[in-house]
């Protein structure tokens, strides 16, 4: 039994009805190499025995923290509010660390005190099949991140980003009213403040559950535009970028028959007032989009 010291790092779990995969992702969080951590598991409201599954475990480095928290992004910050460790890290409940996810993950913020922002490696499952979603090892600086992220050119994911809690609590943590691409706009606001060490280490596992919100194509272009809702300045900065990325996804359905999704994504983009893009407008946004895209992709990974 491990005594309750202080926690080096804190991980965070929001969790909503998810009982057998949150415990597979707790068991992969008590069984680090690196034992001198808390995990924080917030339940959203779970009505399926996640907490009395929870109880049963004898560890005190594991907290459960019940309530309605109006979403996963508000369990992370409430995570983020209790957490007592100076590093705070994430796993979604249907994802698992490695063994030596958080030993290498300190070993980054302890060899360079100023790092504020880490974003990790990772092996993604869909089915049978598994991809390997590597970043370069590279620091990034705030402006460069920042273009990484607009251009989508690394890999990113909940469970690969670990902050200084200082940092998350300067920019107010997640925000509650953004339900997909969440990961890419707490980094948006990470980015005006500080760069971003990426790592090539694939150090955790992601599952794409059935039921995952940024797995399902329908909507993407409503969170896209509630995305360029919040960070307006993007379409200034990055004026291909976001037709670039609303033709990309209503191209990709045309291919894939999926006729009455495209033709719903882009009366979605018609009807944003973030968006609003003519066909032409889109045309060309790619043409400039993707050349531009491109020229980003040595910054850390090929385009996701």
């Amino acid at each position: 039994m491990v005594g309750i010291i202080e926690p080096l790092i804190t991980v965070i779990t929001p969790t909503h009805n998810r009982r057998e995969t949150v415990l597979r992702a707790v068991e992969s969080v008590l069984s680090q190499s690196m034992p001198r951590l808390e995990h924080i598991v917030v339940d959203d409201g779970s009505n399926d025995g996640t907490e009395a599954a929870l109880a049963r475990i004898c560890d005190p480095r594991l907290i459960y923290v019940g309530a309605k928290w109006r979403g996963a992004n508000a369990a992370r910050n409430a995570g983020i509010e209790r957490a007592r460790a100076p590093v705070v890290t994430f796993l979604d409940s249907d994802d698992v660390y490695l063994p030596h996810r958080l030993e290498r993950t300190l070993s980054w913020f302890d060899d360079n005190p100023v790092l504020q922002v880490l974003i990790s490696s990772f092996v993604s499952l869909k089915g049978n099949r598994a991809t390997n979603c590597v970043n370069r090892d590279v620091f990034l600086s705030p402006t460069m991140l920042e273009r990484a992220l607009v251009a989508q050119t690394i890999f990113i994911a909940g469970s690969a980003i670990t902050a200084r809690r200082e940092a998350l609590l300067g920019i107010g943590g997640y925000d509650s009213d953004i339900t997909r691409m969440q990961d890419r706009e707490l980094l948006l606001r990470l980015a005006r403040r500080f760069g971003a060490q990426l790592s090539e280490d694939m150090d955790w596992t992601k599952y794409n559950s059935e039921n995952s919100i940024s797995g399902r194509r329908d909507g993407y272009v409503e969170a896209y535009a509630n995305l360029m809702g919040k960070h307006p300045h993007i379409a200034h900065s990055y004026p291909h970028i976001p037709p670039y990325m609303i033709s990309r996804q209503i191209i990709a359905d045309i291919l894939r028959g999926r006729i009455p999704e495209a033709f719903a994504g882009y009366m979605a983009n018609r009807s944003s007032a973030a968006l609003g893009y003519s066909l032409p407008e889109l045309m060309h946004g790619y043409v400039h989009g993707r050349r531009w895209r491109r020229d980003l992709k040595r910054l850390g990974a090929r385009p996701a």
